[in-house]
């Protein structure tokens, strides 16, 4: 298990009722991390087309997460 950091925007902040929040988990990727928490907030399922962000960068929904590490979660930039 390990300790991540969790920061949503926009409509995933609305769904899950917060900013941020600490989480131990065993998912090993943003992917398995973003799979378990549509579990916790089913909301989550209508919106999976999340950009991801680990430790400030840009970042593959495959990347490998570490202990300590901060994933954040926010929804594609849309418009003209």
């Amino acid at each position: 298990m390990k300790q991540v950091k969790i920061g949503y925007f926009a409509i995933y902040r609305e769904i899950t009722g917060c900013r941020q929040q600490q989480l131990q988990t065993a998912a090993e990727s943003p992917e398995d991390l973003f799979t378990e928490l549509m579990t916790i907030y089913p909301g989550l399922q209508r919106y999976r087309q999340a950009m991801v962000a680990v430790n400030e960068e840009m970042a593959d929904w495959g990347t490998a997460l570490a202990d300590g590490d901060e994933v954040l979660f926010f929804p594609p930039i849309a418009g003209g």
